[in-house]
């Protein structure tokens, strides 16, 4: 389990809805420093906030970012984007390589270049938000993204046991942030999803599971995938 409290937090994606909750969230739960990342970082009102500009789909941009950041403890991989109505067949392949290079190779780029560093600071923590999506292909590009991303935080956790890293994944449903306000579906508040989160990494948890959808759809993977997707069987 890793405490917040002292902690020098490292959140992507600080200027969104739930980045902003994750960097308001630490400081109340007492970090010392906390570095608040955006292609264009905003400006803060409290001295332990520290504004760095990275694009995580930038290898020089991350590396940049890890030198100005070599304190960290706690790492928050959280940077993501979502086109509403993407599908797999109709989306364009350059936007669906877009969205990997965001939601997967970013995330992955990030959590590969930290690892040595919470290493050397203790062990320390990854926190990588996930989504429903993950195991819901409804999403085109995005879900097999998350899906991919969700799949290398369990390798993460495995691979990084040895060096004490604990790495948590953070699965919801719809949130009311920004990145999809035109979603019309009931949306959880920010707040409680980051609370949750913060509160299965102090309790040492490896995945946590947000909100009811989370547990209903995880639930349904033990089933078949006819009834996960409302499918009738296939014709032979």
């Amino acid at each position: 389990m890793t405490s917040i409290k002292d902690a020098v937090v490292f959140v992507t994606g600080a200027n969104g809805g739930l980045g902003q909750q994750f960097v308001k969230q630490a400081l109340e739960r007492g970090a010392a420093k906390v570095y608040a990342t955006a292609r264009t970082p905003r400006q803060w009102h409290d001295e332990r906030v520290v504004p760095l500009r990275l694009d995580v789909t930038s290898e020089e941009s991350v590396a940049a970012a890890v030198a100005a950041a070599g304190d960290t403890t706690v790492v928050i991989n959280n940077a993501g984007i979502y086109t509403h109505g993407d599908t797999i067949t109709g989306t364009s392949m350059q936007r669906i390589r877009e969205i990997f290079e965001t939601n997967f190779f970013g995330a992955v780029l990030v959590n590969r270049a930290f690892a040595p560093i919470l290493g050397a600071n203790g062990g320390g923590a990854f926190l990588d938000v996930h989504s429903v999506l993950s195991w819901l292909g409804v999403a085109g590009g995005y879900s097999a993204a998350k899906a991919a991303f969700w799949s290398a935080t369990n390798s993460f956790r495995v691979e990084l046991a040895a060096q004490h890293t604990q790495v948590v994944g953070l699965h919801l449903g719809y949130t009311d942030t920004p990145m999809i306000s035109m979603v019309t579906d009931e949306k959880n508040d920010p707040a409680d999803i980051v609370r949750a989160g913060f509160d299965g990494l102090e309790n040492g948890e490896h995945e946590v599971l947000a909100d009811d959808r989370a547990v209903a759809v995880k639930a349904a993977l033990s089933g078949s995938i006819g009834d996960l997707y409302g499918l009738t069987p296939a014709a032979g």
